[in-house]
């Protein structure tokens, strides 16, 4: 007798390489797609040229440029060549700039229920909207992935959330994943898969499932996953790809390790205040906020469905004289759609600002509010200095409320306005256009790949020293950020093919003499609260630190994708056995790490400063250990990759 399987459980099980499928335990599962951006793609590629393969080894890799499209000097150009022609020689199709948002460019063309896809983006979840298990990683694990080898990783626990009801005019699927957030914060899905079920589910449209599915990754979430149903086939339909469309479900009676039930119909507008994504309160609570600017897009609310929405309420209005509102189509086919449709015309004669089809502002790429300013996004994480401007106080918000503010002037509840319910109308067939998408060369042999001057030499690290010794560089606290450490910024994502230089911008929004005391120092140690190293799946964030010679990070507790990357780049990672032993730990203390019982999971750290012992640990698997001796992923995989 067959035991009933929840669908996490089914996709993982057809893709098991290694490990049971229990949680808490190490798996390997194969990747069937991946995809990278540019901000982390470069870095990517330069990791999987190193292994020497002629060709990548997955069903399909997609290679989008959508992060680094502000084009103010060589630097980006020059790496969308190097992506362009790396693509072009190693069997990859590449994303043209202008072409949209990877997230929602791969839910449109590539996206299939069923499959596994692993991408270099934090929000790659975005495509469990329609039934793929999708999870965010660093570059190298990416690199891995198109080599051939698997995805490891621990098998997560199943989260079953229950859906019932059906959202109410003028609320909608970003409310839902902020009513998740206000109930689980930013690191109430770590170490889980959300899985969304219940008869609230066949209510929402596949975009609006991306939604939810996007923000998972705010959560802490290792992915989160819808079903392919019906909707699944309208939507497959109306891009053209029919044959993909494969019905998969839990099955009746599976079992979820927690279940959290949601009454949409009860759900209201829901907005996140500064800084963080799970700081939730009701739109109304904020009411008569002044309002500096509206960013509308990203790939957490730039389907048809959300920009039309937003057209359809800005129709024969404008936007309020002290606002200053702009929007980011998610692809040129939405973009497309809309002009079709009629609907751009609404939005362009409202006032709005346009901008290209990519992330824009919302990795802090242009568009920072003003000094001081309220700036109101439909955008997914709202941390400090994010936008730009680090004075400037963002808040997250629905499609809806955004422009009900840029309306107004304020922060407004859109069911205040007065206005009639909004009915969108999905076309039935999308303008399917994929010009924009190269394709492999058939003569690989041929192309020439072009690098610019700011493509670096990856830097190297050494196997893993006993012990490890170093002086404490920062001591910082709980849910310190991807941002904190790696910012991103206009400024700063054009080096991020240069290890070197973008090495001078660690932990700027924390201490700008960070990078320069690491040097003196010889490189060192950090230690950190809970939660460390949330948000982004930028791997820089380890890379540019193991480059100025961090050994080890020392926290309470660690965000899943950065203690991932951590060890990808050999540095040692460990979590404090008392939490209270992180009191007794200050900046400059001198530390010794005896690494012996590294393989046992249980260590000793010797403040020699303070003359104390305090007992350290690890959760890694014996892959992860081995894969730390030998200083990192990239070598280790090159020797298993020549076994």
């Amino acid at each position: 007798m067959m035991i009933p399987q929840n669908l996490t459980q089914k996709i993982i099980t057809g893709h098991l390489i290694s490990g049971e499928s229990i949680a808490g335990s190490p798996i390997a599962i194969r990747v069937d797609q991946t995809l990278t951006q540019d901000a982390t793609g470069t870095m990517a590629y330069l990791q999987f040229e190193a292994m020497g393969l002629d060709r990548i080894r997955t069903e399909l890799s997609v290679s989008y440029v959508d992060h680094n499209t502000l084009q103010s000097g060589f630097e980006n150009a020059d790496d969308h060549l190097f992506l362009q022609t790396i693509a072009s020689r190693y069997g990859i199709r590449f994303s043209r700039p202008g072409n949209g948002v990877c997230h929602q460019v791969h839910l449109e063309r590539f996206g299939l229920p069923g499959k596994t896809l692993l991408g270099s983006d934090s929000h790659t979840p975005t495509c469990g909207g329609l039934g793929m298990l999708a999870i965010g990683a660093g570059g190298l694990d990416i690199a891995l992935a198109m080599a051939g080898r698997p995805f490891h990783l621990v098998m997560p626990k199943i989260v079953n959330v229950r859906l019932t009801g059906r959202l109410r005019p003028f609320v909608s699927a970003k409310d839902v994943i902020l009513e998740i957030l206000l109930r689980l914060t930013v690191k109430g899905g770590v170490g889980k898969v959300m899985e969304y079920s219940g008869p609230g589910v066949e209510t929402l449209t596949v975009p609006e499932r991306a939604t939810i599915t996007n923000m998972g990754a705010e959560l802490g979430a290792t992915s989160s996953l819808f079903p392919s149903d019906e909707m699944t086939r309208i939507f497959l339909r109306a891009q053209g790809r029919d044959e993909h469309y494969l019905p998969l479900g839990a099955d009746p009676d599976a079992d979820y390790d927690e279940v959290l039930e949601i009454d949409l119909s009860a759900v209201e507008p829901l907005i996140a205040r500064p800084h963080s994504p799970d700081d939730v309160v009701p739109v109304h609570s904020l009411k008569g906020t002044k309002v500096h600017q509206v960013a509308m897009g990203s790939c957490t609310n730039s389907s048809f469905r959300d920009v039309a929405m937003i057209a359809a309420m800005l129709k024969g209005r404008k936007i309020h004289p002290g606002v200053s509102a702009a929007l980011s189509p998610g692809s040129r086919q939405v973009l497309t759609a809309l002009i079709d449709g009629g609907q751009w015309k609404d939005i362009v004669a409202s006032g709005v600002r346009i901008l290209e089809n990519a992330c824009g502002p919302c990795i802090g790429m242009g568009f920072s509010p003003p000094t001081d300013s309220v700036s109101l996004r439909t955008f997914n994480r709202n941390f400090s200095g994010r936008s730009g401007t680090k004075s400037a106080r963002v808040y997250l918000c629905s499609p809806e409320t955004a422009a009900a503010a840029a309306l107004t002037g304020e922060i407004t509840d859109p069911r205040d306005l007065g206005m009639e319910p909004v009915q969108v109308r999905t076309p039935e067939t999308f303008p399917v256009d994929d010009a924009m998408i190269l394709l492999p060369s058939d003569a690989p042999e041929r192309v020439v790949i072009q690098r610019g001057p700011n493509i670096q030499p990856l830097p190297i690290k050494g196997p893993l020293s006993d012990p490890v010794r170093g002086t404490v560089l920062l001591k910082v606290g709980d849910n310190i950020t991807t941002d904190h450490i790696m910012p991103a910024g206009a400024k700063i994502l054009p080096l991020r093919s240069n290890i070197p230089a973008i090495s001078e911008y660690v932990f700027e929004a924390v201490d700008p003499t960070f990078p320069k005391r690491a040097r003196e120092a010889g490189g060192g140690i950090v230690v950190g609260g809970a939660n460390y190293g949330q948000g982004s799946s930028r791997e820089h964030a380890a890379l540019a630190p193991m480059a100025l010679g961090v050994k080890a990070v020392v926290v309470k507790s660690f965000a899943r994708i950065h203690l991932a990357n951590l060890i990808n780049f050999g540095i040692l990672p460990l979590v404090f056995e008392d939490e209270g032993d992180y009191e007794t730990i200050a900046q400059d203390d001198t530390v010794t790490i005896d690494t012996s019982g590294l393989d046992s999971g249980r260590m000793m750290l010797r403040n020699e400063t303070q003359g104390t012992d305090i007992r350290v640990l690890h959760n890694l698997s014996g892959r992860d250990v081995r894969i730390l001796r030998a200083g990192g992923a990239l070598a280790f995989a090159k020797q298993q990759i020549t076994d």
